[in-house]
């Protein structure tokens, strides 16, 4: 591939990281501003700006740097129907919290100081860089869970604290968002989501332990899966 098409070809996957990020900031608004019946839902814009600047960046940089990565964090396909269940699981809950969310500011339901409002934004922000970093790490981070073609254990950086920095990410950008959007009752719901989490997590290392090599000697090796000295 000669210079011309490789620019060329990092065009069009920034042209697809923007496009994700649109598609993205429609399907939560959507149901965000829809809720709260306002534009001025200023939690909600807070946190679609936090989420999808941080989401463009990281996809930008893989178009330019691991093109064979952001082809992966494109795929959606899942080859086990219960990671399938999982995913669509994680999906309606969060829509569902995001609705909540909406409603808690159309009627008050909650009282969120703004301090802990500006606490959790700084939060979202620290999981888009573990994210960031994850990506920079594992070139194997596929959105499905599965074996890929000469796929090895990474067990440096990130990997050497948790099994599962990835999903440390989503965790804390999902799980935590609806205090960034002000309401105590979507994060109550959002509770649910480490449930599935872990589940997804379980099901993950039960293929990796029969066929990846080294991954036995990996968990041995890093004991926590997802928070570093609790699980």
């Amino acid at each position: 591939m000669n210079k011309s098409e490789k620019a060329g070809s990092i065009v069009i996957r920034i042209g697809q990281a923007l496009f994700f990020c649109i598609l993205a900031a429609t399907l939560f608004g959507l149901p965000l501003f829809l809720s709260a019946g306002s534009l001025r839902f200023t939690g909600a814009w807070l946190f679609l700006g936090v989420f999808c600047i941080s989401v463009f960046f990281i996809f930008t940089y893989l178009a330019i740097k691991d093109p064979g990565l952001f082809e992966k964090r494109m795929k959606m396909e899942e080859e086990d129907l219960s990671q399938t269940i999982i995913k669509l699981s994680l999906t309606l809950i969060y829509l569902v919290t995001l609705i909540v969310s909406g409603l808690d500011y159309r009627f008050h339901w909650s009282r969120v100081p703004r301090v802990v409002v500006l606490v959790f934004t700084i939060l979202e922000a620290f999981g888009a860089v573990v994210l960031f970093i994850v990506m920079k790490q594992n070139t194997y981070g596929s959105r499905a869970v599965e074996i890929q073609e000469n796929q090895r254990v990474i067990d440096s950086g990130l990997y050497s604290v948790v099994r599962h920095p990835l999903y440390l990410a989503f965790s804390i950008i999902f799980c935590f968002s609806p205090l960034v959007l002000g309401s105590f009752y979507a994060f109550i719901l959002s509770l649910l989501m480490p449930v599935l989490i872990a589940m997804r997590i379980r099901k993950e290392e039960e293929l990796l332990r029969k066929g990846l090599q080294g991954y036995e000697a990996y968990l041995r090796k890093v004991r926590f899966k997802l928070i570093p000295y609790v699980w």
